[in-house]
């Protein structure tokens, strides 16, 4: 086999720590052709889509691309913005907030990246451009509070791909979940109560999680249980008895059953049981994205007022909010706490030289 080499690589090159931030991904535009490229990727991926391949390869090649693409393309085309999507452009916002932050607190010891799972910048390029930066330690950030095999274990799938192409991998550490971490806790209720403050209460407050096929959980996924422990957390730091909050999934695809209560069949039932208004939040979402801001904002709005409601609101992700960083960048401090770095690293490149090494 041969391994990847390090281009840029010297044996006098001071070793650096490295953070990688990444979150799902985007497609490049919102186009018909971008979006069949993004979600041959996303959908191609075993952790996504649990299917036997040859099936799967035939539904996928046959039929989905050939239909989803252009519908997903116009979503995407409403959500928009002159600096791409919006998932990028918080990751990159947040990725940015990190970086100062870990500026301030190690100087050039740390560097911080962003990648995304599927689409670009990709977790391989990323990596390539971290270790020939020096980095030689790597904390792994995967921006999904609560742990799926679908996205925090796939993202771990392709940092160790990459890893088994190189002939020099870093000591890595990898944040799996922080679906309980105070901090987070702490972060999404304030958002509520700051939202409470100016709109008032509502009948009932929704908590959204993306959803997964209900085998996933029975196969041994803990996201499931990991979602309901965020919403209990989050009910109990705001006071909140069992009937005034809903933990529910969205997202769904395909015809299995997935994890229930369904968000939209929630929101339309709800009207006749005498619940006139909702606020909406998602938890599990670190960044607004396509899934908030044109699902549920939009098209979920539309199904309980239609079917009776009076009012909806949807309470935004924490993006960059200060008490997010706040919490990520804790994260960060506790994975890096007993990490030095050797930045002279004359002897090595002495010993390196002498063996016929170049540099």
């Amino acid at each position: 086999m041969k391994y990847q080499s390090q281009t840029q690589f010297t044996h006098k090159q001071a070793d650096k720590i490295g953070v990688l931030i990444t979150n799902l991904g985007t497609p490049d535009a919102p186009t018909p052709k971008a979006l069949k490229r993004y979600l041959k990727e996303f959908l191609w991926d075993p952790r996504v889509v649990e299917v036997p391949r040859p099936i799967w390869w035939a539904i996928l090649n046959l039929v989905i691309l050939n239909i989803r693409p252009k519908r997903s393309a116009h979503a995407y085309s409403t959500v928009w913005t002159e600096e791409g999507s919006p998932l990028m452009v918080h990751t990159k916002n947040q990725t940015e907030a990190l970086k100062q932050r870990c500026e301030k607190a190690y100087g050039d010891d740390v560097v911080v990246e962003f990648a995304m799972r599927y689409g670009n910048p990709s977790i391989s390029s990323t990596l390539d451009r971290m270790l020939n930066a020096g980095v030689r330690k790597l904390v792994v950030l995967p921006l999904y509070p609560q742990y799926c095999a679908s996205t925090s274990g796939s993202t771990f799938d392709a940092v160790a791909n990459d890893f088994k192409q190189r002939r020099w991998m870093p000591e890595l550490r990898f944040i799996s979940n922080y679906c309980d971490n105070e901090g987070y806790i702490k972060a999404l209720a304030e958002k509520v109560e700051s939202h409470w403050a100016s709109h008032g209460r509502a009948d009932k407050l929704i908590l959204s999680y993306h959803g997964i096929p209900k085998r996933y959980l029975t196969n041994g996924d803990p996201y499931h249980c990991e979602c309901h422990k965020t919403s209990r957390l989050i009910a109990e730091k705001l006071g909140l008895g069992k009937d005034e909050y809903m933990t529910t999934f969205q997202s769904r695809f395909g015809r299995e059953e997935w994890l229930t209560p369904y968000t939209d069949e929630t929101l339309k039932s709800l009207p006749e049981k005498g619940v006139k208004s909702v606020q909406v939040m998602c938890p599990g979402f670190s960044s607004d994205c396509l899934e908030t801001i044109e699902e549920i904002g939009i098209e979920n709005r539309d199904y309980f007022l239609e079917a009776g409601g009076e009012r909806y609101e949807y309470i935004e992700s924490l993006n960059s909010d200060k008490a997010h960083i706040d919490m990520l960048f804790s994260l960060i401090q506790t994975n890096l706490s007993d990490w030095n770095v050797e930045k002279d690293n004359k002897l090595r490149h002495e010993l390196a030289c002498q063996m016929g090494a170049k540099d």
